[in-house]
């Protein structure tokens, strides 16, 4: 794709309002940080950004201000006022092309599956393996595939749209989500919770073999779940996470968007989480912090009331 010919057609932008320089072909969309092997076309609204950039970052939408350190990196830039707005309008606008979003193809459900009657699936881009079980008003929506011998209880919300939206001349505009839910085997879903599909076409949000989701939890679009994580009810999770094997999430876990959760780590009940975790740390708090320390403090604090 050339984003000239885009913007030509379309309505998103005059000609007076954007410039390009060195323009490459690109064959999607994603952030600086996108995990792809396609060539991105990305967006690039701070300096502090730039670090982020990946190798597959062909083409980049930005100011005035940040055009010299582009031209650096060698990549295509295309100047315009409001990089991050025409990035996500130009992400919905390619969200109806055949070329950009995945294509379109009859739904499979494997062997020995028990779906009840009043479950919703997707007559498309659904891939549902050998011996799952779906309870009544689970609703499973395009680009989802479930792995072998998973359960998926009774109200829960598979590959919806995400909470993804731009502020943007005095207006709220939604962002479509164009990537899809990979569930993998032996992995247990209960009440009401939803997962949110991926924003670009070529991303997923995962939830690895042997997970264990407890009621009412939130997955964010392309959250990254590896191996044998327990998830506590009522848990929130925030877009772009990443967490570890054999990691717990406490009863009522908030973790922010974009955070590293390590492996063997610990959430602990009601913790908010802002900063990354690592291997094998326990946090616990609002904000989460280690936990040794957060008792010590707590300590402390109710040493010097007495």
């Amino acid at each position: 794709m050339l984003l000239s010919e885009i913007l030509e057609k379309s309505n998103l932008l005059s000609e007076e309002e954007y410039e390009i320089i060195n323009e490459k072909e690109f064959e999607t969309l994603g952030l600086l940080i996108a995990d792809t092997e396609q060539t991105v076309c990305s967006f690039l609204d701070g300096e502090k950004y730039l670090k982020d950039m990946r190798d597959n970052t062909v083409m980049v939408i930005t100011t005035e201000e940040l055009k010299e350190a582009l031209l650096e990196k060698n990549v295509g830039i295309c100047i315009a006022k409001e990089p991050r707005i025409l990035f996500f309008r130009l992400h919905n606008l390619l969200a109806e092309d055949e070329g950009y979003a995945r294509k379109c193809v009859k739904s499979v459900i494997g062997n020995g599956c028990r779906i009840a009657k009043e479950a919703v699936i997707s007559e498309n881009n659904v891939f549902i393996g050998n011996n799952v079980v779906i309870e009544e008003f689970v609703v499973i929506r395009e680009n989802t595939v479930i792995g072998d011998n998973t359960i998926i209880r009774a109200g829960a919300k598979i590959g919806g749209e995400g909470f993804e939206f731009k502020r943007a001349e005095g207006k709220i505009e939604s962002v479509k989500h164009t990537g899809g839910v990979v569930i993998g085997r032996n992995v247990e879903i209960q009440y009401n919770t939803c997962i949110d599909k991926a924003v670009y076409p070529w991303d997923n949000t995962v939830v690895g073999d042997n997970t264990k989701i407890d009621n009412l939890v939130h997955i964010g679009h392309a959250v990254k779940l590896d191996e044998r994580i327990i998830v506590v009810a009522q848990s929130g999770l925030g877009g772009r996470t990443i967490v570890g094997p054999d990691t717990w999430l406490g009863f009522g876990t908030t973790i922010s968007n974009g955070l590293c959760i390590g492996c063997s780590a610990r959430a602990n009940i009601g913790a908010v989480v802002t900063k990354n975790v690592g291997d094998n740390e326990s946090v616990t708090g609002n904000f989460a912090i280690e936990h040794k320390k957060f008792i010590e403090n707590l300590k402390t604090i109710s040493k010097n009331n007495n």
